[in-house]
């Protein structure tokens, strides 16, 4: 006689970045192939695994929020993610209600965890130095729209900035191969997706570790072959934008002419204070020469202001480049100090209220460029991708090639098209962050 094993529910709380979201899902995916039920209300599971991010202050405190309140709902809460990697040390003597603590380079180990914490162990996985990334043999339960998946080429940072904490909480670059990562774009495509981003630390920087030099021509030249109307890059550094890296974009049908930039700034001064890897040689020519070359790339921006020393001269150099290169899309984050990196340390630290107005003048500066991006869409006739329906209207939302998931603007459609697939639709208005239009058919 068989006895059927009763396994416990368990939930998955995810912060932080599409990188975290990779692990959840394959966490997600080792627990349901383990046999466990997995449910997304925290109320009816036994275990609430919260996959943490500890990148900035910000988020460090939404995670301990999200922590309190699972621990006042009496949960067992299986703490994962960066936040455990960054406090290691202390988490489980500061939440007694946390079962266990899973680092970074863990997360593979979550079924053994769980075991373990149902035989009453306080458990503790964190790796101190994180090495581990999970390949296309390791199962994974998506998260996003069915449209779309992020397909991690690469972990961890070999890089040092003054103001990033990432290298001590994922560890150095290790780069999947290219095998394992057309691998996997075949299976996500024979799952109906329709876009594939392709995620790390510093996607430009793709293989160096593991070939002796960069590969991203290469890997993008490979997943040309994949049956995906859409891959699209992030965090392209743009001195890896080599003219080999620039001619795998034009040839390659299905890579999206979008780049990513994250700049974070345009004085040579900041950027070497920064301790940016190009430090000063992110000006006006490099960017004239990705223009010169990709015209009709979309091209998206983040900057920080108010690094320590920033000084106002600087900070109008930065507003007079936003003004000058008109990028599609801008993000904008004021400094935040963290511990144990060299920015923390540094004299000259910029009053949080000077942070905010000056985030505050590039987003201005910046709106009038964006809605002049967008309504240069209209009239044209452009594929969307059909994401979700607004449950109140009925109203149908997606995004065309101009927008990247959760980070820039959504497409809102009159007609109906199908959820999960590429639609032709004329853009009839525009905004400053989105677009208006009608489906006209499916692409």
């Amino acid at each position: 006689m068989t006895v059927a094993i009763s396994r416990p529910t368990i939930a998955i709380t995810h912060l932080g970045c599409e990188k975290n979201r990779v692990d959840t899902e394959h966490m997600l995916g080792l627990l349901v192939q383990a046999g466990y039920g997995v449910d997304s209300n925290e109320d009816l599971a036994d275990y609430v695994i919260v996959n943490t991010c500890s990148f900035i202050e910000s988020a460090r405190e939404e995670s301990v929020r999200t922590l309190v309140e699972l621990a006042e709902a009496q949960k067992k809460i299986v703490i994962t993610g960066c936040l455990a990697q960054h406090f290691q040390h202390e988490l489980l003597e500061e939440i007694p209600e946390a079962v266990a603590l899973v680092g970074t380079g863990d997360y593979n180990k979550i079924v053994d965890v769980i075991e373990r914490a149902e035989a009453g162990e306080r458990v503790k996985e964190v790796s101190a130095e994180p090495t581990y990334i999970a390949d296309e043999t390791v199962p994974r339960y998506r998260t996003t729209a069915e449209g779309t998946a992020y397909v991690r080429v690469a972990e961890g940072c070999n890089y040092r900035c003054a103001f990033c904490i990432i290298p001590h909480l994922r560890g150095d670059q290790r780069s999947r191969s290219i095998e394992s990562i057309v691998t996997e774009a075949h299976q996500l495509a024979a799952e109906g997706v329709q876009e594939l981003v392709l995620i790390s630390q510093i996607t430009t920087n793709y293989g160096v570790d593991l070939y002796g030099k960069p590969q991203l021509a290469e890997l993008l030249q490979a997943l040309g072959e994949v049956n995906v109307p859409w891959i699209r890059m992030h965090y392209a550094y743009p001195t890896g934008l080599t003219p080999k890296v620039i001619q795998a974009i034009q040839d390659v049908p299905n890579v999206l002419p979008y780049l990513d930039l994250p700049l974070q700034h345009s004085h040579p001064d900041v950027l070497r204070a920064m301790n940016r890897p190009w430090q000063g040689r992110v000006n006006d020519d490099i960017i004239d020469r990705i223009k010169d070359a990709l015209p009709e790339a979309v091209l998206r921006t983040t900057f920080i202001v108010g690094f320590p020393g920033e000084t106002e001269e600087h900070f109008e150099h930065l507003l007079a480049f936003v003004q000058r290169h008109e990028f599609d899309h801008v993000g904008v984050f004021t400094y935040s100090a963290e511990a144990g990196t060299p920015g923390a340390t540094l004299p000259n630290q910029i009053p949080q209220s000077v942070m905010d107005d000056r985030r505050d003048r590039i987003m201005q500066a910046q709106q009038p460029i964006s809605l002049r991006h967008n309504q240069a869409e209209v009239g044209k006739t452009v594929d969307v991708l059909v994401e979700q329906v607004n449950p109140a209207s009925g109203e149908m939302i997606g995004r065309s090639t101009r927008f990247a998931p959760d980070v820039d603007g959504l497409v809102y459609l009159q007609g109906t098209a199908p959820l999960g697939q590429l639609t032709t639709v004329r853009i009839d208005a525009a905004d400053v962050y989105d677009l208006y239009g009608t489906v006209s058919s499916p692409a």
